[in-house]
């Protein structure tokens, strides 16, 4: 068991990220909307974010490259911006999002105005990333992923009726609405999302730069342990992030949809209306938690955007693991994307309705990644003959299909 935990690292972050503020908001929205009604997308999601994200970390692996690099080397230039232009264009508006919720909910806290916040953890966040060693961000995300447990344990204290919890849970329930389709999109949108893919892939590249494997040359290849070890990992931590979303929607779908509070925005929103409805104690986890998770989520959106950039750009020793006068344009690319998504807020754009919306952005542009991925893991001239086997191979093309479905479905209602 000590080994297993040990070797938790990439995959266990990565779940962990995907549930940031913007995730919470959506589920949040989802459980007072819908009640029970949306249990039964964490039992489907599970194994479609986990084929996707495993072949990302398998990808990072063998080819020693990050998902940008690979498409590069694969594809042509108007295939590869265009996806690295979707990614950055998701991101910053998730950051954005993510800052301002995390400000409205120390506003709640605190009274101090989410006007000073903002900055705050935006210039605390971004000093981390730029002046802090990779394996001390590792180690502290790691411990971060901690926080979630706090939504487990606030599902048990509002004493949900488990015999509804089993019906939507097993029972799928759908609605053709727009309000429905929307938040299918979103949910689809923030566990399956586009930056989490570059992410992972450049986290696997990391450990082996950690081990000394600094070329291409090197870190070329896995071996057949190496990649059960990710597995683990990547099963793991998506496992963890499902988890969470299945008892965030549980507990909101308990006390606010049961209440009649269904119009909700942000998690902020379901703090409020928790503390009389399931106690002080309930009300401090979910809110505090939402902190903690920012504190996770945003470092990996302003990341993921650097390592696409730098991968596509084939720019030298873009690292974390790097200095900033040693990779000054990658870093050059965490601050710019951490001073846009906060410049999103100061320009009056609504932090509420970010948070929601920026799921259903990401929902929207995940499927061509996806696709992308797919075909890249399957690749043998990629893959140096570690293609996808055919359960991998069929759990992304449904990932993809169905979240096409999605978005078409949300399109036309």
């Amino acid at each position: 068991m000590r080994r297993f935990f040990a070797n938790l690292g990439p995959g266990l972050i990565t779940g962990a990220a995907d549930d940031d503020p913007s995730g919470i908001s959506t589920y949040s929205v989802a459980g007072a909307a819908f009640g029970f009604s949306f249990l039964w997308t964490a039992l489907l999601t599970f194994p479609l974010m986990a084929s996707v994200q495993l072949m990302c970390a398998r990808l990072g692996m063998v080819t020693g490259r990050g998902l940008g690099g690979a498409i590069r080397l694969r594809y042509p230039p108007w295939v590869l911006w265009p996806a690295c232009a979707l990614l950055v264009v998701a991101n910053v508006f998730n950051i954005g999002a993510d800052l301002g919720g995390m400000a409205d909910v120390m506003q709640m806290v605190t009274g101090i105005r989410s006007y000073f916040w903002t900055p705050f953890f935006a210039l605390l966040i971004g000093s981390l990333l730029i002046w802090a060693s990779y394996n001390w961000i590792a180690r502290v995300f790691k411990w971060l992923t901690l926080v979630l447990f706090a939504y487990i344990i606030t599902a048990f204290l509002v004493r949900p009726d488990w015999s509804s919890v089993l019906h939507g849970t097993f029972l799928p329930h759908v609605e053709w609405t727009r309000s429905y389709m929307s938040v299918l999109v979103g949910i689809l949108g923030t566990t399956i999302s586009p930056y989490l893919f570059f992410w992972q892939a450049a986290e696997e590249v990391e450990e082996d730069r950690k081990q000394g494997k600094i070329t291409v040359a090197q870190r070329r290849g896995a071996t057949n342990l190496e990649l059960r070890v990710a597995k683990d990992d990547v099963y793991t931590g998506m496992f963890f992030s499902n988890l969470v979303m299945f008892f965030i929607i549980l507990t909101t779908g308990a006390t606010l949809h049961a209440h009649g509070i269904q119009n909700i925005e942000t998690a902020k929103q379901a703090s409020e209306a928790l503390r009389p409805l399931a106690g002080p104690g309930a009300y401090w986890l979910f809110t505090l938690a939402l902190v903690g998770t920012g504190m996770l989520g945003v470092p990996v959106l302003a990341g993921s955007c650097a390592y696409a950039i730098a991968e596509a750009a084939s720019w030298k020793g873009a690292s974390l693991s790097k200095k900033p006068r040693n990779a000054p344009r990658f870093y050059l690319v965490i601050a710019a994307a951490m001073v846009v998504g906060l410049a999103l807020d100061f320009a009056g754009l609504n932090a509420v309705k970010m948070l929601f919306w920026s799921a259903i952005l990401n929902g929207l542009l995940a499927p061509p990644l996806v696709v992308l991925v797919v075909l890249l893991t399957s690749d043998k001239r990629v893959m140096l003959g570690r293609v996808n086997g055919r359960g991998a191979k069929v759990l992304g093309w449904i990932c993809a299909v169905l979240m096409t479905a999605a978005a078409l479905g949300l399109l036309v209602t």
